[in-house]
């Protein structure tokens, strides 16, 4: 054991995590690697019971064995082609629209939000389903992937969402009452990006041209009969999840079980599913819940070492010093939130700085709910800003090679909508209300 003051710390764990994350490998090897040098040179052999202790901790969590359940309700609906109906019915009422279809798809991230609660499948149906139609219409490929990226990205905001469910236990906060928090700030986002689509396209049409007529020459009848069939879906599956828990029939995990059997009873109406559906569904879950789980729980070790050293007295101390006030600390906060997400991934922001900064909410005067769901809204723009730009890959990952979209579309598809979620931030700094009415509704 060493005797190391609480800012050496801070700056050894920080700085390390830092340049292993910039030297390329997966978070977890760096998040493990700075945990057992540093935790070793504090602690000594005392730092194998710390270890196990946060282990056991995190994994004997009964609120994350939401995870696997709404991945799974989100891969199975993936497959369910209940996307691919929405779109269809969309595509005939919007397309005629200037940016109709980059409406349209937006549209459909927000309803996917609300079912899938995985970002990677959200950009990718929306990838495989909405930019081909988009492009090969004379679309802007920067705009139509932007589109893309925003409505996906609304996938781990809008609830049920993984990140909210990993949130909750960390910040000691109602995973209940962070699902009802986070769904007027996901529509407003919805919102902003429909109005910037309509703008933009107004005062460009070359952009976004609308659909020829002879494309949508479809009887009236026909065509509400489609939309209201294709979200009928989507809608049994939201009431059966995040219904149960705003009326206090079922707590998150439950709800997240009966999304799962849900999701597969769609899948099995649209004849859909199959052994090999199962199958797949099944082995992505558990490679999708091994990754948060092994980032969890190193990051949970992470931070175990982290404050028992003393350094998170170091965060805070330098956060509340920050001018301006409160405010001037919040803003701090959002700031910190902001440039993390342009190196780490989301999940390790998550494990690593929600302990950290959740006790600063109290400090600062602010309601914790309140500023629990600020930090997430600005995650948003982690999956949207390179390098670590998730949905950015996902979409160049999935896109068809023939459309010719580049990297650099992309992110100058992206760079509107990351403005956009600062305005949203905004509006909810200024009415908080936003964020807080719909959990005060709850039924306890």
């Amino acid at each position: 054991m060493i005797e190391l003051s609480p800012e050496i710390v801070t700056i050894l764990m920080l700085g390390g995590l830092l340049v292993g994350v910039l030297t390329g490998y997966p978070l977890a090897l760096p998040v493990g690697a700075v945990t057992l040098v540093v935790g070793y040179v504090v602690f000594g052999d005392a730092v194998a019971d710390l270890m196990y202790s946060r282990l056991f901790t995190l994994i004997h969590s009964y609120v994350l064995l939401a995870i696997p359940l709404f991945v799974f309700m989100g891969l199975m609906l993936e497959r369910s082609g209940v996307a691919e109906r929405m779109y269809s019915a969309l595509y005939l009422w919007l397309g005629g629209f200037r940016g109709g279809l980059a409406i349209s798809t937006v549209l459909i991230g927000t309803i996917l939000a609300a079912c899938v609660g995985v970002v990677g499948a959200s950009v990718s149906m929306l990838t495989l389903m909405s930019l081909p139609s988009m492009v090969n219409r004379g679309y802007s490929k920067s705009l139509a992937s932007g589109s893309v990226c925003a409505g996906g990205t609304l996938g781990i905001l809008i609830p049920p969402s993984i990140m909210l469910v990993i949130y909750g236990p960390m910040a000691q906060i109602s995973v209940g009452k962070l699902f009802m928090a986070a769904f007027v700030p996901g529509f407003i986002l919805s919102t902003l990006y429909c109005t910037y689509i309509t703008i933009r396209c107004f005062f460009q049409p070359k952009i976004a041209p609308s659909v020829p007529v002879e494309e949508r020459a479809i009887p009236f009848i026909r065509k509400t009969t489609m939309l209201a069939t294709s979200m009928v879906p989507p809608a049994l599956l939201i009431l059966a999840v995040l219904g149960s828990i705003f009326f206090g029939i079922a707590p998150p995990t439950e709800a997240a079980a009966v999304g799962a059997f849900v999701a597969t009873i769609l899948a099995i109406a649209y004849r859909k599913f199959k052994w090999q559906v199962l199958k797949e569904t099944a082995t992505r879950t558990m490679m999708v819940t091994s990754m948060i789980l092994l980032i969890g729980g190193l990051s949970f070790v992470f931070t175990g070492v982290f404050l028992g050293a003393g350094a998170g007295k170091v965060v805070e101390h330098f956060i509340l010093a920050a001018p301006g006030g409160r405010w001037g600390a919040f803003a701090m906060v959002m700031f910190i939130v902001f440039i993390l997400g342009f190196f780490i991934d989301i999940i390790g922001i998550l494990f690593i700085m929600v302990p950290i900064l959740s006790p600063l909410a109290p400090a600062l005067g602010f309601d914790p709910l309140w500023f629990a769901m600020m930090i997430c809204v600005n995650l948003q723009m982690a999956f949207m800003t390179p390098p670590f730009a998730v949905s950015i890959f996902y979409l160049r990952g999935s896109a068809p090679p023939e459309l010719g979209v580049s990297t650099t579309d992309i992110i100058r598809g992206v760079i509107p909508f990351v403005g956009l979620i600062i305005i949203g931030l905004s509006l909810c700094a200024v009415f908080p209300q936003i964020i807080l009415w719909l959990p005060s509704m709850m039924i306890k």
